[in-house]
């Protein structure tokens, strides 16, 4: 297995794997193999984007998350919630509820992270006016969609938005907030993300553009879900709500993180929203190749429906959405009433955080380096065309990798052998070349032992 120099949210758990190879197809980058008959993960390929976590039978893939007990690290203990988080409750379950709740299970503070928009908007906005040569702009507020575009499409790092997130713009606003008002130190404050996926997990512990994030920690969204949940059946109709301020979200905030959110906030003309993973890559290809003419912005979000859509929500992403369109639909009636005003607290802040949102040069990150030398990269590439063209082309995935392609790589960075295809051996076996032990030998080593049984003989 390749050593990695990212850090990854999603981890294999060797003892349940079985090597069913759904988790390799699945992955967008070509990030898994099939090993000795356990998946095997390289881990410099891989964007957290939760496809391999989807698919698998077994269970075999879980997302790593801090313990919740680590809250009690910090005095201060500071809660970023989505508002996805609360799409998840019925409609008779309120926001001050459930911000009730958070802070009789251990939080000090809690604070949307969508308080943030208006400021990521404007910072946004300015930079697109700012810098018209580049086009189109790409969104960061997906981190599985940067870590894409770092790894599989290069040349198209320049055009990311380097814009830090609202969750952390947010992060930096309620921590510079908090010591403002209360007696607490910076390192007395923890601030922990409840995440909707794996991706924005490796966003706050490797940040992309920036040495350290300002999050201390970060808390599965499904698993905070069912703790908040049993805490409202345990109370039953005995609850007594304390009608607690919630975060000060315009209607506009509050649908950001669904899919157009961020794009109906764009004042550019041309742009396009698209969400799930494979339809990214589609568009980014046509992209790349010169296919899509006059764009100005891509909202680009790695799961289906967006954020509603990530593999840690505890409900169903289309009723989570309606939740969402609700709730947003009854802030701008109150916006319309006048009972919302534009003057919220975070304004009072922007100045700072306009001058703190830029991030540093977003980087390729490339996932196939085949040599620091340019001459002996040139002959490796060479040599993968080579064996391309003596491959089937089936993808058959029998090798342990998912493409004839990856297989190709694999040989020349000498993770893999041209025998390690099913086709190549059974013509090695019609020539006399290879003995059938031979064959079963290589299966072994892909497939492990446990799947070279006499399958006949035991029927």
């Amino acid at each position: 297995m390749e050593k990695s120099s990212f850090f990854h949210a999603l981890s294999i758990d060797y003892d349940a794997c079985i090597g069913c190879s759904h988790c390799m197809k699945s992955c967008p980058t070509e990030a898994l193999r099939v090993r000795d008959g356990k998946a095997m993960l390289f881990g410099d390929r891989c964007i957290d984007c939760g496809n391999c976590f989807k698919v698998c039978p077994v269970h075999a893939i879980y997302v790593k998350q801090d313990d919740f007990d680590s809250i009690f690290n910090f005095p201060c203990r500071v809660a970023l919630v989505p508002a996805v988080f609360m799409g998840q409750f019925p409609n008779d379950i309120t926001v001050s509820r459930i911000y009730q709740i958070l802070q009789e299970i251990g939080f000090t503070h809690v604070i949307e992270t969508e308080t943030a928009i208006p400021i990521y908007t404007t910072a946004k906005n300015k930079y697109a006016e700012e810098h018209p040569e580049i086009r189109p702009l790409i969104s960061s507020f997906c981190p599985a969609i940067v870590r894409l575009i770092q790894v599989k499409f290069p040349g198209l790092v320049d055009n990311l938005l380097p814009i830090k997130a609202p969750i952390d713009i947010t992060a930096m606003y309620i921590r510079r907030k908090i010591k403002k008002e209360e007696p607490w130190k910076d390192e007395e404050i923890g601030l922990f993300y409840i995440t909707p996926c794996a991706a924005k997990i490796a966003a706050v512990k490797n940040p992309v553009g920036e040495e350290k994030s300002n999050v201390n920690g970060v808390i599965n969204m499904d698993s905070l879900y069912n703790r908040v949940f049993k805490k409202i059946k345990e109370q039953g109709k005995n609850f007594k709500e304390k009608k607690l301020p919630v975060s000060q979200l315009s209607s506009d905030s509050v649908l950001t993180s669904l899919t157009n959110g961020e794009r109906r906030l764009s004042p550019v003309r041309h742009s396009y929203s698209i969400d799930e993973i494979d339809n990214v890559i589609e568009f980014l290809e046509k992209v790349e190749n010169d296919e899509v003419d006059n764009v100005d912005f891509l909202e680009l979000r790695a799961c289906d429906q967006s954020c509603t859509g990530g593999i840690l929500t505890a409900d169903n992403r289309f009723l989570m959405c309606e939740r969402i369109f609700a709730r947003a639909r009854k802030i701008a009636d109150r916006e319309r009433c006048g009972e919302y005003t534009k003057d919220h607290e975070i304004e009072n802040e922007r100045n700072f955080l306009i001058r703190n949102v830029k991030v540093s040069d977003i980087k390729p990150r490339s996932m196939l380096i085949l040599d620091n030398d340019i001459s002996v990269a040139l002959e490796k590439m060479k040599k993968i065309n080579e064996l391309r063209a003596m491959l089937p082309q089936t993808d058959c995935g029998v090798c342990g990798a998912p493409t004839c392609d990856a297989l190709a790589q694999d040989i020349v960075c000498q993770n893999a052998e041209l025998t390690d295809c099913i086709f190549i051996q059974r013509n090695l076996e019609a020539r006399g070349s290879m003995d059938v032990q031979e064959s079963l030998k290589i299966m072994e080593v892909i497939w492990g032992s446990d799947k070279m049984n006499d399958y006949v003989k035991n029927k």
